[in-house]
């Protein structure tokens, strides 16, 4: 085993890469191949990144001709902190031959900071990374100081390489991009879920199996930068469950799941706001076949908060997880979307979802989940649902709705859609509920809440109609609000729909 120190490297003899928020340090080096082309080599490297680090950190390896698997193991200091100060988490992944150029030509695979060592090699790699050959030429493994102590960050990197004939490669097999529908009918899903090739714990199986049992028709892969998961959930499809894949972008400045993107699509996630390039990204999720959704806006996680404003949504993501104050901010957020849109005439506006997030028991699958008004249950179906608004949002199975608006010569409009009648012509709202208990319905307009009722009975059973004129009401959705505990707050949301705008 060799030995090398990065510890004596000062920022000044770091390498600025093309991106302003990543560094190169020293390579390390293996000889030219073991003598007889088997056995392993090892090198280990050491050294402490500052407070103020960039956001990657690259570490080229040479690796030599012959080589079958390359395995890396990491390890790095967590000195105590004061209260409120960040402690050290470090994030791993690795590029090839071909380079660390945003895009990710070279991606070979990342698990952030759920895994402490990785392999690849033809025939397989470790969840999160791309199998594949292991190709002669300088690699990078990249490290993600996602916070830094004021001691610093001293880590530790040990890097193997085992010298024989390569594997056979295994061809991916993906999810068919349909399932047995039922004609045009309102479908359930969640479309933010991860598995054990990021930080979650459940492997595809599992939780295709939680989400049959949550009475999901479709789900959507959204591992944290990566998309090794999509050939693996091929089993666990069926008629009775639509599998789409994606990806769950981990920017520095917030997230977003790019939804039902082409098998095998790979999104970067390496740049900030002040980079300018979420654009180029969204882009490359549309050019995919994919829909843009920023994921849990207001969330207080360090990096979590969404930041580059909602210009390129398709959808947003208001409700992740058992609902909390983040998600009653996101949906406010929202609604002022909705009114700006009502007040400017636009006919363009965004759409909402809520989705589970769900990692590891106890995290329900399809808590909460979106239910889509589609033609049949496809992946192309399922998106046009979502981007028209056609859809709601239940905290499980149990939670449906009815809600429509009619008014001027028996015309009718039902979620995602306007009715266009004159300002002053009378219109009816209302709200059919199902398996909410003691629920509050809310009617909620571009003036705000305008109806409130009393709780439905125990059977979650009941109806609310409102009468209205568009002159008074832009728009109108529905709320199902549990009871409050205490204080002037609203109870957690049971379910809530996308808008019906009124007027021409």
């Amino acid at each position: 085993m060799c030995e090398d120190d990065h510890a004596g490297l000062g920022r000044r003899a770091l390498f600025v890469t093309g991106a302003a928020a990543a560094l190169t340090l020293g390579s390390v080096t293996f000889a030219s191949g073991a003598d007889d082309h088997r056995g392993t080599q090892t090198r280990t490297v050491r050294g402490t990144l500052p407070p103020g680090s960039p956001d990657y950190v690259y570490v080229p390896v040479e690796v030599p001709s012959g080589v079958r698997e390359i395995k890396v193991s990491y390890t790095y200091e967590k000195p105590s902190v004061p209260a409120g100060t960040p402690g050290n988490a470090l994030d791993i992944g690795i590029f090839d031959e071909r380079g660390t150029d945003l895009g990710g030509r070279g991606f070979r695979g990342w698990s952030g900071g759920a895994r402490t060592e990785f392999f690849i090699r033809t025939d397989e790699a470790t969840p999160g990374y791309v199998p594949g050959p292991v190709r002669a030429g300088t690699w990078h493994i990249v490290l993600g100081p996602y916070t830094v102590a004021p001691q610093g960050l001293p880590y530790e990197l040990t890097i193997t390489l085992t010298y024989g004939e390569p594997g056979e490669a295994v061809r991916p097999v993906y999810p068919p991009e349909r399932a047995k529908g039922r004609g045009r009918a309102w479908y359930r899903g969640d479309c933010h879920l991860h598995s054990w090739h990021s930080d979650g714990r459940r492997t595809p199986a599992e939780i295709a199996a939680l989400a049959r049992a949550a009475g999901l028709d479709f789900i959507n892969s959204s591992d944290h930068n990566t998309h090794t998961s999509h050939p693996h959930w091929a089993g666990a499809a069926g008629d009775d469950l639509l599998i789409m894949l994606g990806e769950e972008v981990t920017t520095r400045n917030g997230h977003v799941v790019a939804l039902g993107t082409d098998p095998g699509t790979f999104v970067d996630w390496r740049y900030r706001t002040r980079d300018n390039r979420f654009g180029r990204f969204a882009r490359r999720i549309r050019e995919a076949g994919g829909l843009v959704v920023p994921a849990h806006p207001h969330a207080t996680c360090v990096g979590c908060n969404w930041k580059f404003g909602f210009g390129e949504a398709d959808v947003i993501e208001v409700w992740n997880g058992p609902y909390t104050p983040d998600d009653e901010v996101a949906l406010a957020d929202w609604d002022s979307t909705l009114v700006a849109s009502a007040r400017s005439g636009s006919r363009s506006w965004i759409p909402a979802m809520g989705n589970s997030d769900a990692h590891r028991d106890p995290d329900p699958v399809g808590g909460p989940q979106t239910v889509v008004l589609a033609d049949d249950l496809t992946r192309t179906a399922i998106q046009e649902g979502l981007r028209a608004g056609r859809s709601y949002v239940a905290e499980s199975k149990n939670v449906s709705l009815t809600f429509g608006v009619s008014g001027g010569r028996a015309r009718h409009a039902g979620i995602g859609e306007r009715l266009e009648v004159d300002p002053d012509t009378p219109v009816t709202v209302r709200l059919e509920a199902k398996g909410a208990p003691r629920c509050t319905i809310r009617f909620v307009t571009d003036q705000g809440v305008l109806l409130t009722t009393g709780p439905l009975p125990v059977s979650g059973t009941g109806t609310a109609e409102w009468h209205t004129t568009p002159a008074n009401a832009a728009y109108v959705r529905a709320e199902l609000r549990h009871e409050t505990a205490a204080g002037p707050l609203p109870g957690a949301l049971a379910a809530f729909t996308n808008p019906i705008f009124l007027g021409r």
